[in-house]
């Protein structure tokens, strides 16, 4: 899975490890992780979309590779960062980091593939270049 490139244009948010997120291993569930690498997307599309955008596209997530590299527990004050990969006109690749804040410890590593969805008829459709032009790439 690839690792933070050297300039990317990453987008952040900050999250604090909540009771809720806790297993019975005192440590945040798996799900958890996997909750945050959606949150923090959804949220970079918030922050980059068009109104227009946002009521009539989605997104689904057709695959996610996570890595689990290390473990968060309660209290613990997270930055999940998200960056853009490959996009073509189907596909759009999108990398996350979910770091413990205090000392930049990279706790978990995701890879998802997601698909546009038109909101209007719930079917796949291409991303077109304006949109693609949204999202400064890593990669290109």
């Amino acid at each position: 899975m690839s690792t933070a490139p050297a300039e990317p244009s990453v987008f952040e948010i900050p999250i604090v490890v909540t009771t809720a997120d806790i297993d019975d291993m005192d440590h945040v569930n798996n799900v958890v992780y996997l909750s945050w690498v959606q949150d923090v997307a959804l949220a970079h599309w918030r922050a980059c979309a068009t109104p227009e955008m946002l009521e009539t596209l989605g997104w689904m997530a057709t695959r996610h590779e996570l890595d689990y590299l290390r473990a968060a527990v309660l209290g613990d004050a997270i930055t999940a960062r998200t960056w853009i990969g490959t996009v073509d006109s189907r596909r759009f690749e999108r990398f996350t980091e979910i770091v413990r804040t205090a000392d930049g410890v990279v706790l978990a590593r995701g890879r998802t593939l997601w698909l546009l969805v038109s909101r209007v008829t719930g079917r796949i459709t291409r991303i077109t270049p304006e949109l693609r032009a949204r999202f400064p790439a890593s990669v290109v």
